[in-house]
């Protein structure tokens, strides 16, 4: 897991972290090395355990089932990430298709709009 100020930035780094994983596997010549991105935002509750910071709370309950939602290739985003101004203009100048999906999450009582990003 990892944490970003702003959804923008949390996209862009998976944007980079996807083509790092492309490349890496090219030149490997097989593609036995996955990464599996998903993203979302909000609060969540931060706390310092044994000299390491860890973050608590709904988000990162929705962050994790979101990412499980994902494969090697395509990123996944909640809908509040990818309406967020910043990460809507990334999207539209990277000119990334947006796959509209509905999730019933384990642990989250409503179904909630999740984007894939092949």
């Amino acid at each position: 897991m990892a944490t970003f100020p702003t959804p923008d930035r949390a996209l862009a780094a998976a944007l980079r972290m996807r083509e790092s994983m492309r490349r890496l596997n090219e030149r490997r010549g097989r593609e036995d090395l996955l990464l599996k991105i998903g993203i979302h935002e909000g609060p969540c509750l931060a706390v310092t355990l044994n000299d390491r910071l860890d973050y608590f709370g709904q988000t990162v309950n929705i962050a994790a089932r979101v990412q499980g939602l994902a494969t090697s290739r395509s990123i996944f985003a909640t809908e509040s990430v990818v309406q967020d101004n910043l990460a809507a203009h990334l999207i539209k100048t990277h000119c990334l298709d947006l796959i509209p999906q509905r999730h019933t999450l384990r642990g989250i009582a409503k179904e909630l709009n999740v984007y894939e990003i092949p």
